[in-house]
């Protein structure tokens, strides 16, 4: 499917051209805001197979200049393959004629692409600017464009620092963002060969690096991006970090963000485009004095012509028609359209002008054409010693599969948006800069098919801002990956919303997306990428089936079933749990109906995690649970839930987001529902948990709760009536472990990481003080950090939970052996009250307890 931006296009239908779109920050929120983050994948001896045979194949080998070339061609030939080698900075005439001498000699089976590794040296020279990214990326066009008919696999190497960027510390290497974005979209038109972008940190180590690439060549098919870091493997997959909550005078300024005003300075390049005409207009409410960029000339207020294109567009055509008659000149539709496609950029930056203005603000347009260095300083050369915020937005597309795709229009594409970034960010760089924004696109996060130069652009741009957070920390970068706009934009036009309808993609709402900007500046201090797009359809389809993860005999866990991976989801577990199996579902009914403990929630976190945990990791905690809506079995029904879990690199360890889901049929839905239920972050560390001892009192009091007076108050059954006895204690309550609990979990053999029914006491213990000082039945509602320090057996009857309150429905509680030996430490403990009362027979023992 096309994504396209602002391309020089007219309107086809005959009506008054469409006022600016106004931008709704609230409307914002009906969409996720989706976060490129790196994820663990597993190990490539977990992995299936690509089905690459690299004996007999013959391949060619562009070499790097550090020696990881000629490494791989030596270990190519030991594998049986043919190694064509090629010197990296060989012309592009030399290159294309050496290939077509191997091509008559037979098929090229694959390319390893090894340029983005070398040094990217001193790029202030224009000249060393060009030869770089000539040897990155046009050389990699021209030859897979040569060598397409035969569908070889492709191996790129990168530097970005083996997270293809999206760690905290930022690319190192950014041009290697345009290997990589051609990278993909050469997957999306030969989806049927191996292609893969592997990321690395810089090093000297050309044997080591070069098996990296054999061992990526032969195994995991499931990802195109894979990083390489200290001998573990990284994906790119997506977090939905949502924005703050707007303000409750509708305001989306938040801690760290930036708020512009009539002293603000903004620079826009591509000014005259509809889209970022309206963009400017939702920023224009500032005041801001407005440096707009765009090829466009300047806007005449007094133009008829383009009074009569926003007031009678059918008038305006026959006036087109009978001026080219008068120049003797055949009046086509595709001359017509050409006419009104100027006008339509003349319109929009006009439109522009006059919003900046009509909110108080300056309005200063430049007419320029970005790939002219000198011209784009002379005309940033009065914008002050400060420009908050700059938005490159300038760039065309045009959609050609490789074969059909001339090196002409592959630069044409490719340099507009590269080259007018460098132009623009270099006549600003002495100059102190708030933010950077580019526009990206989903074609360049994901690959496109017929958008190899436009992928390449842009995935090159939003490296560069990835880069800014080491190169340049005080500046604020954000790359936006738009999808197709919807309503505004060359993507309404023709046959293109029907294509995306057809892929299952999403047009982005217009309101949404014109004030998406202002929001992502206003709302904190986030610099990175981020995907502005609803449902991805194809566009984020899976490269395999199993998502690359190799089939094995199952996994043992109570909360793990059918596991695979996912591109952008990462570890996918999928179980199915049955009331009538599940004692923790039978035993824990409210009003009758099975709902899933959260304790079990968070155990279903603990085994997914650990499954991706590699050699020497364990999990250590589970952190920021968010218990958001009750898992229910209606009618006592099997569910299946789905539990996504995404690793990122912290520190020595791993950080794993997760997220646990199931769907449901709703009443008058033509497809089930999807509903997010708890959300959590398992840390994976090493080493094993530090003992800890705790003085313990476990004298029962003799105000104290019996089972039957506990589970006259609880809804809970045999399996979850944990609470053998309750009381008050030093300010605090504690709970003792019943020593006769049956089965929780069937089999009952089946490992537990996170000792459930331990926490469960903690929560219940902490309700009770709850419920006999405030009177009031409380649920879980999130935690904050849970450790388990151990999980061997402990004699029943032996062991105690404290909770304290620490807050308002706030608990800190413990696990203890009767000699103080900790088992569970629960910081954080959040309950919601239930509005439900309690019948004075059951609140009388519990006030008794409690009450001072």
């Amino acid at each position: 499917a096309p994504v396209v931006e602002e391309a020089p296009t007219a309107p086809t239908r005959d009506e008054a051209a469409p006022a600016l779109v106004v931008g709704d920050l609230a409307a914002i929120d009906a969409l996720p805001r989706r976060v490129p983050v790196p994820s663990l994948r597993p190990p490539v001896d977990r992995c299936s197979p690509t089905g690459v045979d690299l004996a007999d194949a013959r391949v060619v080998v562009m070499l790097d200049e550090g020696g990881v070339g000629a490494a791989l061609a030596k270990r190519l030939e030991k594998a049986g393959a043919t190694a064509l080698t090629l010197e990296s900075g060989t012309p592009t005439d030399d290159l294309l004629a050496q290939l077509d001498t191997w091509l008559a000699e037979g098929p090229v089976d694959g390319v390893y692409w090894l340029p983005a590794l070398d040094d990217e040296g001193d790029l202030a020279d224009g000249v060393a600017w060009a030869e770089a990214l000539r040897r990155r990326v046009k050389a990699l066009y021209a030859t897979m464009r040569r060598v397409y008919d035969a569908s070889p696999f492709l191996v790129a190497a990168t530097k970005l620092g083996g997270f293809h960027g999206y760690d905290a510390a930022g690319a190192t290497s950014p041009l290697g963002g345009a290997v990589t974005g051609f990278t993909k979209s050469y997957k999306k038109e030969r989806p049927d060969a191996l292609v893969k972008a592997v990321d690395l940190p810089a090093s000297r180590k050309t044997a080591a690096l070069a098996d990296l690439l054999i061992e990526e060549t032969l195994g995991d098919p499931g990802c195109v991006e894979v990083g390489r870091v200290d001998g573990r493997r990284f994906g790119v997959a997506f977090r939905e970090v949502p924005f703050s909550p707007l303000g409750e005078d509708g305001s989306p300024l938040g801690e760290g963000g930036i708020e512009l005003g009539p002293d603000s300075v903004v620079v826009v390049t591509g000014a005259a485009g509809s889209i970022v005409s309206a963009i400017t207009a939702d920023l224009a409410g500032s005041g801001a004095t407005f440096h707009l960029l765009d090829l466009t000339p300047a806007p005449d207020r007094d133009d008829a012509d383009l009074a009569a294109f926003r007031s009678d567009r059918d008038g305006l055509k026959s006036t087109i028609v009978a001026r080219m008659q008068e120049r003797g000149e055949r009046p086509t539709p595709v001359a017509i359209e050409k006419e009104l496609a100027g006008l339509e950029r003349r319109e929009a930056a006009l439109s522009a002008v006059e919003a900046v203005e009509a909110s108080g603000g300056t309005a200063v347009y430049h007419c320029v054409d970005l790939t002219d260095a000198e011209a784009v300083a002379a005309a940033l050369s009065d914008v002050g010693e400060r420009v908050d915020v700059l938005l490159h937005a300038a760039g065309l597309e045009i959609s050609r599969s490789l074969p059909d795709k001339e090196p002409r229009e592959f630069d044409l594409v490719f340099d507009v948006k590269v080259n007018g970034w460098r132009h623009v960010w270099s006549a600003l760089a002495e100059r102190e800069v708030g933010a950077v924004v580019v526009f990206s696109s989903v074609a360049g996060r994901f690959g496109n098919n017929g958008q190899t130069d436009y992928a390449a652009a842009n995935d090159l741009l939003c490296k560069t801002v990835s880069s800014l957070r080491r190169t340049r920390p005080q500046t604020r970068g954000l790359a936006l990956d738009w999808t197709a706009w919807g309503g505004i934009g060359m993507a309404t036009r023709g046959s293109i919303p029907k294509i995306m309808e057809m892929a299952g993609v999403q047009m982005l709402p217009p309101e949404a997306g014109v004030a998406w900007i202002r929001r992502e500046l206003a709302s904190g201090p986030y610099s990175g990428e981020v995907v502005v797009a609803g449902e991805l359809g194809l566009m984020a389809a899976e490269y395999d089936p199993s998502g690359g993860l190799a089939e094995t005999d199952g996994y043992p866990g109570t909360m793990l079933g059918q596991v695979s991976l996912s591109v952008h989801d990462g570890l996918v577990v999928e179980v199915t749990l049955d009331p009538a199996e599940q004692p923790f579902l039978d035993h824990h009914r409210i009003d009758g109906t099975p709902v899933l403990p959260g304790v079990m929630g968070m155990e279903a976190f603990a085994e997914a995690a650990g499954l991706l945990a590699p050699e020497g990791l364990r999990v250590m905690a589970v952190e920021n649970v968010q218990f958001l809506a009750p898992v229910k079995f209606y009618r006592d029904e099997p569910r299946t839930l789905r539990v996504n879990v995404i690793a990122e690199p912290d520190g020595d360890g791993l950080v794993a987001h997760a997220v646990l889901s199931a769907e449901r049929v709703l009443p008058g839905q033509p497809a089930p529902v999807r509903v997010v239920h708890f959300t959590g972050d398992v840390r994976l560390g090493a080493g094993d948990p530090a003992e800890e001892t705790v003085e313990l009192d476990a004298t029962p009091a003799e105000r104290r709760l019996d089972p039957e007076q506990v589970y006259s108050f609880y809804f809970h059954g045999p399996a979850y009536q944990v609470v053998d006895a309750a009381w008050r204690s030093d300010g605090a309550a504690v709970g003792r472990l019943s020593d006769h609990l049956p089965q929780d979990r069937e089999p009952a053999d089946l490992p537990l990481v996170n000792a459930p029914r331990l926490v469960e006491l903690c929560f219940q213990t902490a309700g009770l003080w709850q419920a006999g000082r405030d009177h009031q039945l409380a649920l879980p509602l999130a935690v904050d950090r849970l450790r388990v320090m151990s999980t061997e057996p402990v004699p029943e009857g032996e062991v105690y939970a404290v909770a304290r309150e620490v807050g308002v429905s706030t608990y800190d509680a413990i696990v203890a052996t009767r000699d103080g030996r900790v088992l569970v430490r629960l910081d954080g403990y959040h309950s919601i009250p239930v509005p439900m009362p309690i019948p004075d027979d059951v609140a009388g023992p519990l006030t008794d307890t409690y009450a001072d």
